[in-house]
This record gives structure tokens, C-alpha cells and sequence, in this order.
């Protein structure tokens, strides 16, 4: 059986690759340096990390899939996420990063806005590939963040290590935005299926059978997380998932509404809702009226 380690701390991070540890909640490492390579072993998050991968040196698999890395790329991993590692025979690892327990950001600005950096729940296929020079900006930032590892610990020192971490994370969401830029085409290419699956879920018997689709679902039809896939929806489109679904729902329900005498109640369980209100409460919120005021105005157009 494969070993799972549960990495609940800086120091295990350090003892598993025999590296210094400069503070009990926080690392910068280089595994360059490391004196110990274990080569195949599964890592269950008890903290964030953010690697930066110089070569290709194994594999690491997330969820279903190996990550799609390579020279000049970014991973990263939050709490309860597990990743399964492989390193190549006589390989000793090459990537920089950064560690830091999820107690030591609480109560601060970076605590508040954590969940705001998605990546961290990126799954397959969608690891960070940087430039030369985004290479260099995220090496800046960790050189920041282990100069004041090293500095003498005083009152501003969690929150300027915090504030920088912060920093390097803002990067990161702007070099993904690019990416999701210069992957345009492909991204087009998941919007347009993302429609047929739409169509297809509610001219099917899906809707009566499971309720209304969730962005999970079509994620996992996609084979992207559902972060990602939400992230890279409304970098095309300017609306989320959910806002996109639900106006598929309410355009469902307006076509039924002219076009079947169902009352409102069939109509609201055949889209998959639980209980006709919800469905009022959505069709009014997006369309400006009931779907009783809508069927009255609109039927003899």
C-alpha cells in the first residue's frame, strides 16, 4: 500500500525532504537542497502550498488525472486536498515554493481573502504555466517571504510575511487570467459544450431524476475542477455557472409556460425544482415578473 502521510505541519514537510526549518507555520523552500528524496508516496494537505516547477522531474497526480505540468509551471494544493507523487528514478527534485498552516493567516487580511484565490482547487490539466519573466516575479516573492523568515521576529513580522504571501498569490491570479487569454480558443470550445450539455440535461428525464444541475456536474462532464471551470466561465462570458444555468432554467420555463397549459407546479418540477416557489422566486428575480404574469402578458403575442 502506498504511503499517505498526512502533512499537518511545516516541520513533517521539512523532516520528509531533510530541510531547515526557519519557522514553525511558514517555509520558503528549495528542494534543490533537500538531503532526502522520497520517490512515491501520497500527501494528505493539512496546509497551503505553492511550488514552482523548474523541470519535469515525476509525476503528480490530483484527483483523476496527472497534473499538466512542466518547465516553468505552478501547482498548488490547499487543506483536505490529497496528491499522489511519483519521482522519476535517481531524480532529485527541482522547484521552489511556498508552505503555510492554515492557523497562521487567521485573523488576517490574507485569512479573509483566501477563499477569493480558487487555484488552490484547480485540478488536472490546469497548472500555471509562466513566462520567463512571471518566473522571476514569483522568485522575488518568495526571496521577500524568506527574508523576513530570516529577519528577527518582531511586531511587524506576521503581517509583512502575510502581506507578502498575499502578493505573491495576486500574481498568480493575474498570470492565470492571461492564461485563461492565451487558451481562448480551447476555452470557447468547452463554452459551446458546456450549452449542449445544457440543452441535453433538460431534454432529458435528468431534471425530474436528480433536481437542477449544480456546476459540479457539468465540471466533472468537462473533466476540469468545478473552481476552474466556474473561473474560466466567466472569464468568457461575464456570468458565473450558476447565473448561466439559471437563465437556461428561466428560458426553459418561459418557453413551457407559452407553449404547454401545465400549471406552474408541473412545469417547476419537470425543470427540477423541489418545490414550485423556488421556481417563482428565480423566474422573478431574472425575469422582473411571476411566471403567472409572465404566461398572461405574453400569450396571445
Amino acid at each position: 500500500m502506498d504511503e499517505l502521510i498526512i502533512l499537518d505541519s511545516i516541520e513533517k514537510y521539512n523532516r520528509l525532504y531533510g530541510l531547515e526549518t526557519l519557522h514553525p507555520m511558514v517555509a520558503v523552500i528549495d528542494l534543490s537542497k533537500a538531503t532526502v528524496w522520497p520517490t512515491h508516496f501520497k500527501m494528505n494537505y493539512g496546509i497551503y502550498a505553492l511550488y514552482l516547477k523548474d523541470i519535469k522531474c515525476g509525476d503528480i497526480t490530483y484527483g483523476r488525472q496527472p497534473y499538466d505540468y512542466q518547465e516553468g509551471t505552478i501547482v498548488s494544493f490547499a487543506p483536505g486536498q490529497v496528491a499522489e507523487v511519483n519521482m522519476a528514478p535517481d531524480t532529485r527534485p527541482v522547484a521552489h515554493g511556498v508552505l503555510f498552516h492554515p492557523d497562521f493567516i487567521h485573523g488576517t487580511a490574507l485569512g479573509q481573502e483566501i477563499k477569493k484565490y480558487t487555484f488552490f482547487s484547480y485540478e488536472s490539466r490546469e497548472a500555471l504555466h509562466v513566462s520567463e519573466e512571471e518566473r522571476q516575479t514569483v522568485m522575488d516573492c518568495f526571496q521577500r517571504i524568506e527574508a523576513e523568515l530570516r529577519h528577527h521576529t518582531d511586531r511587524h513580522s506576521r503581517r509583512l510575511v502575510t502581506a507578502n504571501i498575499g502578493l505573491l498569490l495576486d500574481y498568480c491570479m493575474r498570470f492565470y487570467e492571461r492564461q485563461f487569454t492565451t487558451r481562448e480558443a480551447s476555452n470557447k470550445d468547452i463554452i459551446v459544450r458546456f450549452e449542449h450539455l445544457l440543452d441535453e440535461y433538460f431534454d432529458s428525464e435528468a431534471p425530474q431524476e436528480r433536481g437542477l444541475p449544480t456546476v459540479r456536474y457539468f465540471a466533472e462532464k468537462v473533466c476540469l475542477s468545478s473552481n476552474y471551470f466556474g473561473d474560466m466561465v466567466s472569464r468568457q462570458t461575464g456570468k458565473t455557472v450558476s447565473e448561466y444555468i439559471q437563465n437556461k432554467v428561466i428560458d426553459r420555463a418561459k418557453e413551457l409556460l407559452l407553449s404547454t397549459p401545465q400549471s406552474m407546479s408541473e412545469i417547476a418540477y419537470s425543470l427540477g425544482f423541489q418545490y414550485p416557489q423556488h421556481m417563482n422566486r428565480m423566474f422573478k428575480r431574472i425575469a422582473g415578473c411571476t411566471p403567472n404574469e409572465y404566461r398572461t402578458d405574453n400569450r396571445h403575442l
